[in-house]
This record gives C-alpha cells, structure tokens and sequence, in this order.
C-alpha cells in the first residue's frame, strides 16, 4: 500500500492478502497507515512486496499514472468515484448516470505480461461492478 508521510512516500507491505477477508485487509491497511505515520515501521514491514495499491482518489484525483517501486511487480492507481453520462436506450432521455471510477495498473513486463495485467483487470472490474463476489 502506497502511504504519505511527512517524511515521503512510504509501500509498507500487507503480507498473507489472499488469506484475509475484506475486514483483515483493511484492519491491516489501518495498522499499516497508522504504524507509517508515526515511523514504526520495521524492515520487514517494507520488504517482500510484489503488488502495490495506490489511491489518490480520496484527494479528488480522477485517474492517474503510479510508478512501480522496484522490486514490486505491478501497482494499481485507483482514482476517485464520479458521475458519469452513459448512452442508455431504455431510457427516455437516452442516457442516464452512472457513478464511475478509472484505475490504471502499471505492469513491469520483465515480470507480469501486459495480456496478464489486462486479464487481472477484468477479473478486477468484475469484482468492482459485483461487490459480493468477493464474500463469496
């Protein structure tokens, strides 16, 4: 997870991911964010990444471009939620609004194949558009 501190930005690392629910991820995201602000973090929290979420949406950033912090492989920016226009033809206006958000995955291709990041992202946009899918 990318974090800004006072003294710059900081990718602790969540470790075990795909063994924690939706609640673990983000209690340790939490801990992780509350631990970089005060500077506890330790060695380990920083080493063994592979994968890294980086989120300016909250700032009202619509899209935008992350950089891989080496040795990590991919890094996900997740930009900000927003109303949209989309053409509807059951409608009787035509269009109707949705509410959308862009992300873009930086891949680095010594590692991860372009056609397998674009293939995690559609799994990703699944998950996005059907939440409950990832209880189940």
């Amino acid at each position: 997870v990318a974090i800004s501190t006072e003294d710059g930005l900081v990718s602790p690392v969540l470790k075990s991911v795909d063994n924690l629910g939706l609640a673990g991820i983000s209690a340790g995201v939490r801990d992780l964010a509350t631990r970089a602000s005060e500077n506890k973090l330790g060695l380990d929290d920083l080493e063994t990444g592979t994968f890294t979420v980086s989120n300016l949406g909250m700032f009202g950033i619509n899209e935008f471009s992350a950089i891989i912090t080496p040795p990590q492989a991919a890094i996900l920016a997740v930009g900000a939620g927003e109303e949209r226009v989309i053409p509807d033809e059951d409608s009787e206006t035509g269009y109707r609004f949705v509410e959308q958000m862009t992300v873009t995955l930086s891949c680095d291709h010594r590692v991860v194949d372009g056609a397998v990041g674009a293939q995690w992202l559609q799994a990703f946009k699944g998950y996005i558009e059907d939440p409950q899918t990832m209880l189940l």
